[in-house]
């Protein structure tokens, strides 16, 4: 058996739960993300060289978001960037657990990176808008700000939240992750408008200002609406009895 044959095998046996996940990162980007990891324990990668990989493609699409005027190919070349590199991004946690090499400080690059392209992409919309957009309305600058808000409070509050349970149930001797719950498909679909999967597909549209300008805001709304909804959410589950 090949190396890569025994890695995509040894990877479809031990996928994370399926809760909480949008239909996109279920079967699009985890996929991706597991082809990725087979390549790397081929090449003998490193779960934090593909991290570092995958900040390499963002970051590169967050430099063209910035620098090139909006058209269709532009759209094409930020699009596969950020794609690529969000599969990446699922691809080192996946070689972690299959070469069980995770660590405490590889958990912390990768969350560290998620949080740099999440402030730098939606700055890098905010230098375009301003650069290339001719927006009539100076206050449409203000959307990328209120963007990069609502998805760093989301991020930030989940992994938080999931840091405190697991500390509460060191605490309690439960030890372990939690039992995983069966997954729903409506919360999966639910979900799709702040997917990063999804925000990163809005690229496409990049070439067609008006048509991504109305996207984009329709996206914040989403997000600010579930950024509420998590964060009510998340406190009364830490703030349950017997916690």
């Amino acid at each position: 058996m090949s190396q890569f044959g025994y890695a995509i095998r040894q990877l479809s046996a031990a996928q994370k739960s399926a809760k909480g996940v949008s239909l996109y990162s279920r079967y699009v980007n985890r996929p991706a993300g597991r082809v990725l990891a087979a390549v790397g324990y081929r090449l003998k990668l490193t779960p934090n060289q593909v991290t570092m990989i995958s900040g390499a493609f963002t970051f590169a699409g967050v430099v063209m978001i910035a620098v090139l005027r909006p058209s269709p190919a532009a759209a094409a070349a930020i699009f596969a960037a950020l794609v690529l590199g969000f599969a990446l991004d699922s691809a080192d946690g996946q070689l972690a657990r299959l070469t069980g090499t995770g660590s405490a400080a590889g958990e912390w690059l990768d969350h560290v990176v998620d949080c740099a392209k999440m402030l730098a992409l939606h700055m890098a919309v905010l230098v375009s808008f301003y650069r290339h957009f001719g927006l009539s309305d100076p206050r449409y600058l203000f959307v990328p700000v209120a963007f990069q808000f609502a998805a760093v409070m989301v991020f930030f509050g989940g992994i938080l939240t999931e840091q405190l349970k697991r500390a509460e149930r060191l605490r309690s001797g439960a030890g372990g992750p939690a039992p995983a719950a069966p997954a729903s498909t409506l919360r999966s679909v639910a979900l799709l408008p702040v997917d990063y999967g999804v925000f990163c597909a809005l690229f496409l549209l990049f070439g067609s200002r008006e048509v991504f300008l109305a996207l984009y805001c329709c996206l914040l709304v989403a997000h600010l609406l579930f950024m509420v909804a998590f964060l009510v959410k998340w406190y009364r589950e830490l703030s349950a009895p017997g916690r």
